[in-house]
């Protein structure tokens, strides 16, 4: 087994703590990272704080995952020591189904394996995530990192990029479509910035006035504030698309109005709580789709990746110690972060 050291939630709500742990001794076809950089997802408190049901602990959060290859099986071909490489929301899926055989792992019908907070195949290890010292893999489920990104920068893509990513590919967005963006925290700066790559026109929807100026310099075309009943209304009818990032319970029924008519809305941001009403009126009488997105599969993830290294995107980050962790996550669910935490992983090292 592979000693390695972590920081965990031992149980819901609790604080992250220094904890050690045990991973698998390489496979024939694994890949033993040494972890460099992380990112902190919105996720990762939901799946601390148990928001969602069904979390397990203890709980070493992370599936933002840079590193350096630092050892293969004997069967691995992609990859080789020293390699720079990624490891998204996903370590395993079955391969057979119908999705998996689709490139679509994140909708496995036998249930993906999430890089932290599942159990394995065997219905009894525990997976756990990227606040730690390193990690061990199965060669499919591993990602190559372009080597002009900065690597720490790069980490969250391997969430928040292919989250908005994947609606823009799927739903083919183009140049010259419009496209709304809910929500300028860590998704919603990511479509901002691969849309307008695309050449697509954008117009963000905030509730926060001091974030305007931001959303201009990422790339928006246009900036609403969506409280405002003015605004709101001079946007009726006007796109063709919005991924909504918001993970709260917020107005989506005049976010609707702004959809032409066959427009369509994909969520991409996952409350803890049901919508309480949702005016299907607004979808019925102009053809509108209301539609939900997860991830990206691993072949998506890496287009996406690549695309990235292509244009030159990265994510807006703030650098955090280990220890400051617990800080982190309030500070982001506050919304006082941009866009990103990521951790440096050799602060974990010294402690």
């Amino acid at each position: 087994m592979i000693e390695t050291i972590g920081y965990a939630a031992k149980a819901e709500k609790d604080k992250l703590k220094s904890f050690a742990f045990q991973r698998r001794e390489l496979n024939d076809n694994d890949v033993l990272i040494e972890i460099k950089y992380c990112g902190v997802c919105h996720s990762d408190i939901h799946q601390v704080n148990n928001d969602w049901g069904g979390s397990l602990y203890p709980m070493v959060p992370g599936h933002e995952i840079v590193g350096i290859v630092k050892k293969v099986g004997s069967n691995v071909n992609l990859y080789k020591e020293g390699d720079t490489v990624g490891v998204g929301c996903l370590v395993d899926s079955c391969q057979e189904c119908d999705s998996c055989k689709e490139d679509l792992e994140q909708y496995c019908e036998k249930g993906g394996i999430g890089t932290y907070n599942s159990k394995e195949y065997d219905g009894k290890t525990l997976t756990q995530g990227g606040y730690s010292s390193c990690i061990v893999v199965r060669e499919e489920f591993v990602l190559r990192i372009p080597e002009n990104l900065d690597l720490m920068a790069a980490a969250p893509l391997l969430c928040a990029g292919v989250t908005t990513y994947s609606p823009i590919k799927h739903w083919k967005m183009k140049a010259g479509d419009r496209l709304g963006v809910v929500g300028l925290g860590g998704l919603g700066h990511m479509a901002i910035k691969l849309a307008k790559a695309m050449s697509i026109h954008i117009t963000l929807f905030t509730t926060s006035p001091e974030k305007v100026e931001d959303a201009k310099k990422l790339g928006a075309d246009e900036v609403v504030l969506s409280k405002n009943k003015d605004e709101m209304e001079k946007m009726a009818n006007k796109l063709d698309f919005i991924i909504d990032t918001v993970a709260a319970i917020h107005d989506i029924n005049s976010l609707q109005l702004c959809l032409k008519r066959d427009g369509k809305m994909i969520m991409v941001g996952l409350p803890d709580k049901p919508y309480p009403d949702v005016m299907i009126s607004n979808i019925i009488f102009k053809r509108k789709t209301l539609a939900g997105s997860l991830i990206g599969g691993i072949k998506e993830t890496q287009e996406m990746l690549d695309f990235c290294g292509e244009h030159d995107i990265v994510c807006e980050i703030e650098k955090i110690n280990i220890e400051d962790i617990n800080q982190a996550y309030e500070r982001t669910i506050k919304g006082d972060v941009k866009y990103r935490f990521v951790i440096d992983m050799a602060s974990l090292k010294k402690g």
